[in-house]
């Protein structure tokens, strides 16, 4: 099996949180994941647990030992989800922040040259690269993503890539226009220009679709958020390579080399996102006879993007007789209707009915969905493209086609109405 069935959907649905009900509004199809995914009942659990320990790491106690084999193992179990054969991974307040932290680390600390970046990356990247490059003297290049496709090539890079790069920023996946963009080519890409060059990656929209592959992509940082892959709001997790770790970190002055964390750190923080490991797992061994626990993270990350194709392909296309978005008249797809680098994600405005009044009429209807403007988020997409604004409608592997038929039956009637 290497598809997600019926049966099997309902098993995964049964492990989330408030998968079909809000617990403020009631009954309601939730299309918001790129806003923070649905939460696993097991974190939910694991949250409590932690909350209510009141030892702290670090102290000559039972307690504090075994909260420190907790975050010993989570950060195993990091190694083994994200395919990282070396460097660190830590938490810290969110994945902005972090973000923020590796990209400053990366700057400050490579002595001159340049940092380049591209108009698709969210402003968690794009704006500390800027600043960052500003405060370090530093001239900041700026690849043009593609405004048809949504993304930014290897190619693009290219064009405008130095010798003297020093820092490069990659997005892996766009909260916009939902398209995957190939990481490794573009390091490749990079290391051929600038060997040298720290490159940081940001996962946080792309992790909760699984397929990450940090030894594959040679690159110096990736950063996720867990609450956007099934864990919960108040921590990033960060990974940093080797080379990367050795630059000057702020830290406590004769405290650690090379540490990352600052401050006593959130065991259920840890904890939490070897939950989300653990789903992972065992959502590749109902989709595959693996007997290795990468092999099985594998194939998980296949079947989720089998069966997010088959949403996305149903919203866009239609399903039963009910037609899709790209055959509505007066509907702008954003990256185009039929982009293989798509991941769960469809991005569209309508002529006649302003985003912000569909998104409320969908809402009235039960489906949440979330508008986009063309502000410091997401104007570096939208304004190109002559949109104010879009309607970003965002599924998960829990999702089911019933429920597209469910968004596509209230769109007809919003168009209709128009």
């Amino acid at each position: 099996m290497t598809t997600i069935t019926a049966p099997l959907l309902t098993k995964i649905r049964n492990r989330f949180a408030h998968v079909d009900s809000c617990p403020f509004t009631g009954p309601r199809i939730f299309f918001e994941n790129a806003g923070g995914a649905l939460t696993l009942n097991s974190v939910v659990e694991t949250s409590a647990k932690f909350a209510a320990i009141p030892d702290n790491q670090g102290r000559a106690n039972a307690a504090a030992e075994a909260l420190i084999g907790i975050i010993k193992k989570s950060k195993s179990d990091m190694a083994t989800f994200f395919n990282a054969s070396n460097g660190q991974f830590f938490v810290g307040e969110s994945g902005t922040e972090l973000t923020y932290r590796l990209i400053r680390t990366a700057v400050m600390g490579s002595g001159g040259g340049a940092a380049i970046g591209s108009t698709v990356e969210h402003p968690a990247s794009r704006s500390a690269a800027q600043h960052w490059a500003q405060q370090a003297g530093m001239p900041y290049i700026s690849v043009a993503h593609d405004d048809a496709t949504g993304l930014v090539t290897a190619d693009a890079y290219a064009a405008k890539m130095t010798s003297d790069v020093k820092v490069a920023t990659i997005l892996h996946t766009s909260p916009v226009t939902g398209m995957a963009i190939d990481v490794a080519s573009i390091a490749a890409t990079i290391r051929a220009i600038a060997p040298d060059c720290f490159i940081i990656v940001d996962g946080i929209q792309h992790a909760s679709h699984g397929r990450i592959d940090i030894d594959a992509y040679g690159i110096d940082g990736y950063i996720v958020s867990p609450y956007k892959v099934f864990s919960r709001h108040g921590y990033g997790v960060a990974w940093a390579s080797e080379r990367l770790s050795k630059l000057p970190l702020e830290a406590l002055i004769d405290g650690p080399v090379e540490n990352w964390e600052m401050g006593t750190r959130d065991t259920g923080a840890y904890a939490t996102f070897s939950d989300v490991i653990d789903y992972f797992d065992w959502l590749g061994g109902e989709v595959s006879d693996a007997t290795n626990r990468r092999a099985r993270i594998e194939a998980a990350g296949v079947a989720i993007k089998a069966h997010e194709k088959s949403l996305t392909d149903a919203m866009l296309f239609g399903t039963g007789n009910l037609q899709g978005l790209a055959e509505i008249e007066g509907v702008t797809i954003v990256g185009g209707q039929d982009n293989p680098s798509r991941e769960g994600l469809v991005c569209f405005a309508l002529d006649t009915v302003p985003a912000l009044d569909i998104v409320d009429k969908l809402n009235q209807s039960g489906i949440r969905t979330h508008i986009r403007k063309a502000d410091h988020y997401s104007g570096n997409i939208l304004t190109p493209l002559g949109l104010p604004a879009a309607v970003r409608v965002s599924m998960c592997h829990y999702n089911t086609v019933g429920e597209v038929a469910a968004f596509l039956t209230a769109m007809k009637e919003i168009s209709e109405s128009a």
